[in-house]
This record gives C-alpha cells, structure tokens and sequence, in this order.
C-alpha cells in the first residue's frame, strides 16, 4: 500500500505520556490508516472509512 502522503495526527485519547500513543491517517482516498507512535515502522492497520467510522462511534459510547 503506498502511503506516500499519510498526514498523521496523534489521537487526541492517547495518554500524556508517550506510552499508549496511536496516530491515525484518514486523508488518503478509500483507507484510513493507524500506527503506533513509539514504533512508527512497526506496521500500520488499515481500515476502509466506512469500518473506522463504525469502531471510532463504538467506542465514542464506552467512555
């Protein structure tokens, strides 16, 4: 998957200490992408939007 152009941003649930930080990607057409910010080379998961939009309104209703 070519990812040339990912623009990451850190999510904004990741605590302030570094150490359970994810950063997502969703500006690319079709495919939203997440990795984990200690280990940026470590793999990235993607997801379509319609299956992240789905897993973020989840969770949005386990806080």
């Amino acid at each position: 998957m070519d990812m040339t152009g990912a623009l990451w941003r850190k999510s904004t649930r990741s605590d302030n200490g570094g150490s359970t930080c994810v950063e997502v990607a969703d500006n690319l057409p079709g495919v939203v992408l997440v990795r984990d910010t200690k280990d940026r080379d470590g793999g990235t998961l993607a997801f379509n939007p319609s299956a992240w939009r789905s897993f973020i309104g989840f969770m949005a209703t386990q806080r």
